[in-house]
């Protein structure tokens, strides 16, 4: 068994829009300075879907959703200065994943995996101000068109 096959687990949910059993979506909010970002996102959507298949798999390919915002010059801040190599990714995961006995090496994949497309595509001087969090939801927390996904 594979890393796909693992992950795929904690994922199964009652399909979206209907009765039967699918998957929830992998969703994603990515802050980037607005100098990196404008003219890539095409790209960096690419990358950032291509980095969550490679952890979840291909089935995850066409639920990946992906919300980029820039960040006008200025309104990134280190240590009480502005600078423009700071980036911070929120994946929205299934709770279950962080009870699992590979938790450590999955989410250790995501972060990397995020943090190298973000890397890609902006420029590896982004690398050491990436910040990658996953934050966790129980399943019946989770709704997609106004209706709970468990």
């Amino acid at each position: 068994m594979d890393i796909d096959d693992l992950f795929q687990i904690p994922l199964k949910t009652k399909a979206l829009g209907s009765k039967g059993t699918g998957f929830t979506m992998p969703h994603l909010t990515v802050h980037l300075p607005e100098n990196r970002l404008a003219g890539k996102e095409s790209m960096l959507a690419a990358a950032l879907t291509d980095a969550i298949v490679d952890v979840y798999g291909e089935w995850a390919r066409d639920l990946v959703s992906i919300r980029l915002s820039g960040v006008p010059a200025g309104r990134f801040a280190q240590g009480g200065k502005a600078v423009d190599t700071n980036a911070s990714v929120t994946l929205g995961v299934r709770a279950g994943v962080f009870d699992r006995p590979d938790a450590a090496r999955i989410t250790a994949h995501l972060g990397a995996a995020l943090t190298d497309a973000i890397t890609s595509v902006a420029g590896d001087d982004l690398r050491t101000g990436t910040m990658v969090e996953l934050v966790a939801s129980p399943p019946e927390r989770t709704f997609v068109g106004g209706t709970l996904t468990v």
